[in-house]
């Protein structure tokens, strides 16, 4: 009877353990669903967190964007979120803006069907072009003020250069003319109303009475005037060496000698070889040179001596030679 109790007894014992050990387990259930809840909600949580992340950069590298493009962002930063402006964010409806959105959106849609999409591309290259043309436009406009300043300075010296040319010219036109033939007077002038560079026209004038033209003229005084005003040029700028071919073949003998005088008073800086037939034109002469037809054989002899005594010479031993043998050109 004892050992049946106590069997009783342990069975009850083993009873209540098996109750407890079924108690632990679903405890233990209940944790590891709790554990896998827990797990579940943690990936969930770090996956929201990694989102929120990217979210976060790309939001900061778009705000970046539209800070770099957009400069005017910069300038209205200070009213956003403002109450009475236009970027109070709070009084504006986000779900009828959507709504906004799409029809804008199915509206682009629409007219990307017949509008060229790429005009906004096309519109932003030729802004580009046009700046930098507008760029080369005042490079151009800038050098071309540069220029014309250049070529008024030019203008200016020019007129100056041509202005003192022409008085000293004129000036020297007029003392040669004089020295070829005594009492006579010629000029340089300007048209009538008009300036030097229009033109000028040469005046000869005898006494106190200026001819109208130069057909009024001889033959020989036409040629003092171009002599004169050649020389007057060539004074000027006066070179090292001159030669003179038979100039005075219209003249008579008293313009002949005003020429070596002439030459022997304006041009004391300068050498001249003239060729010439007639005497006048040696008596000014430093060196002659006389050529020969002898025998048939052209010579030349070379006389040093000046004025009158060297014509002299020259011309006895010229007469005593025969006619035929005598030399027409002589140079000096």
């Amino acid at each position: 009877m004892r050992i049946r109790e106590e069997l009783a007894a342990q069975k009850e014992l083993i009873r209540q353990c098996n109750t407890d050990i079924e108690g632990v387990l679903q405890e233990r259930k209940a944790l590891d669903k709790l554990i896998s809840t827990s797990g579940l909600k943690n990936k969930e949580l770090n996956h929201k967190m990694n989102k929120l992340n990217k979210d976060a950069s790309e939001a900061k590298q778009q705000v970046e964007h539209y800070l770099t493009n957009y400069e005017w962002i910069s300038s209205e930063e200070q009213y956003f979120g403002q109450k009475d402006t236009a970027y109070d964010f709070e009084s504006h409806n986000i779900k009828e803006s959507d709504k906004k959105l799409d029809k804008l959106q199915q509206a682009k849609e629409k007219l990307s069907k017949n509008v060229n999409m790429r005009a906004m591309h096309l519109l932003g290259e030729a802004e580009k072009r046009y700046l930098d043309l507008m760029k080369k436009k005042g490079i151009v406009e800038g050098d071309k003020e540069t220029i014309n300043t250049v070529i008024k300075d030019l203008d200016l010296k020019k007129n100056k250069a041509v202005k003192k040319a022409w008085e000293q010219v004129n000036k020297d036109f007029g003392s040669i003319f004089s020295t070829l033939l005594p009492g006579a007077r010629v000029k340089l002038q300007t048209l009538e109303g008009q300036s030097v560079q229009a033109g000028l026209e040469v005046k000869v004038g005898f006494g106190d009475v200026w001819k109208e033209t130069l057909t009024e003229l001889s033959g020989g005084q036409r040629s003092l005037v171009a002599l004169s005003l050649i020389l007057s040029l060539l004074l000027f700028k006066p070179a090292p060496l001159y030669i003179l071919d038979e100039v005075d073949a219209a003249l008579d003998l008293s313009h002949t000698q005003n020429i070596g005088q002439m030459l022997r008073t304006h041009f004391k800086h300068s050498q001249f070889i003239v060729v010439s037939l007639k005497d006048g034109m040696f008596q000014n002469a430093n060196v002659l040179f006389r050529t020969k037809f002898i025998d048939g054989v052209s010579t030349v002899t070379r006389h040093t001596q000046g004025g009158a005594a060297l014509i002299n010479d020259v011309a006895d031993k010229e007469n005593a030679l025969p006619a035929a043998k005598r030399n027409k050109k002589q140079r000096v």
